[in-house]
């Protein structure tokens, strides 16, 4: 332990020194609007949370020595993670809110009281390495995590995550999955352990909110376990880190679902409970999710659009005057630019270059799809009411 306690020392020095620094820097460009300084915010704001991450992955095998010396080897990833919950959420600018952590309680709460039970799966929606942070502020005591295989190898975190007795499972092996979930579930019965679970495998982040499948290897493992399945949903924050551009400061929702309880079930109800519980989940992500920047637009272009006809709707950028002639408002200036009646071969380059095309070339490229060709000697344009909308002759 002595030879550990100086390099551990220095490195957790060190770390916390940058930390600083970094601080530092968040709250001088962190209230700027300026567009300049959105990728300033990012690379600080993830310097920062990669930074907090290493010093608690020390931190993380400190306490995994320390806590199983006095017999509390089940809190590791607690204290680990409520660490980081309080060191990076103010490095970032990212408050958490909770709603329904009574639910947790409830049923985590029992074996602290003397009653029987006390343990539950846990499933999350997963979205990015960003998770860590939601999962810092709600991960219960007496609680493990089953993670990908890949994660054990990993420098810091991997050491941090064996001593804290996650369950890593090969998804490329059945057999192993299999056989790790079986030896959770007697853990789970012998120690009264919580296990939290990703059900989707893998990550899911975009502008809207939503879930990926379910696998079923939770739901198994709660049912063959006899324990309660209590759905944790976090909402959707693309519209704070988005993975290549964006990680800004705001809020963060987070709503614990009422517990779902596995008495009298066996594997033919697996199939059941995966759907019932993912139907549950992905409602409440969308009800508690802020939409991102991308979603409003979209939105936007929609209230918009409301009462134009179908087929000359705008895309968001797109808009059309009273000739019916679909204009493109340039960026930074209210000017509009006209743009020509464009062919086939012209709205697929429009298409490729602005993400939208006119009506018109829409009807062209319909045309040629089906294989409806204009004769030889040529045909009359569609005609177009005041909006653009192609106007369809009834039949005689």
């Amino acid at each position: 332990m002595t030879v550990l306690s100086k390099p551990l020392a220095y490195i957790t020095t060190t770390s916390l020194s940058v930390l600083t620094l970094l601080t530092g820097t968040c709250a001088a460009i962190s209230h700027s609007t300026a567009p300049a300084l959105r990728k300033a915010r990012f690379v600080v704001h993830l310097g920062c949370y990669v930074g907090a991450l290493a010093v608690c992955s020390w931190l993380g095998v400190v306490y995994s020595v320390l806590l199983t010396i006095v017999g509390q080897r089940l809190n590791i990833n607690y204290l680990t993670a409520r660490t980081f919950c309080y060191l990076c959420s103010p490095l970032i600018g990212i408050r958490l809110e909770v709603e329904g952590e009574e639910h947790l309680e409830a049923v985590l709460g029992k074996s602290k009281r003397g009653e029987k039970g006390g343990c539950a799966v846990l499933v999350g929606n997963h979205q990015s390495f960003m998770d860590i942070l939601y999962l810092g502020r709600i991960f219960p005591k007496r609680a493990s995590i089953m993670a990908k295989r890949e994660l054990k190898w990993m420098p810091l975190l991997g050491w941090f995550m064996s001593l804290s007795g996650a369950v890593f499972v090969d998804r490329k092996n059945r057999k192993d999955a299999v056989q790790a979930m079986n030896v959770a579930g007697e853990d789970m019965k012998r120690q009264g352990v919580s296990l939290w679970i990703f059900p989707e495998g893998t990550r899911s982040s975009g502008p809207e909110p939503n879930l990926l499948p379910f696998k079923k290897g939770a739901f198994h493992l709660a049912v063959q376990a006899g324990v309660p399945i209590i759905p944790v949903v976090c909402e959707s924050y693309h519209r704070l880190f988005d993975g290549k551009t964006r990680m800004e400061r705001g809020v963060l929702k987070i709503k614990v679902l009422p517990p779902i309880s596995t008495d009298g079930m066996s594997a033919s109800d697996v199939h059941q409970l995966t759907d019932t519980v993912r139907d549950q989940m992905l409602t409440t992500l969308k009800e508690i999710s802020t939409p991102s920047p991308e979603a409003r637009i979209v939105d936007a272009a929609d209230e918009a659009g409301e009462d134009a006809p179908l087929m000359g709707r705008s895309s968001g950028v797109y808009g059309s005057n009273d000739d019916g002639v679909r204009r493109r408002a340039s960026r930074g200036s209210s000017a509009d630019v006209p743009t020509t009646p464009p062919t086939t071969r012209a709205s697929r380059e429009e298409l490729a270059q602005t993400g939208s095309i006119d009506a018109r070339g829409l009807v062209e490229d319909a045309k040629v799809a089906v294989g409806v060709e204009r004769d030889a000697e040529g045909e009359d344009e569609d005609e177009v009411d005041e909006n653009g909308a192609v106007l369809v002759k009834k039949p005689e």
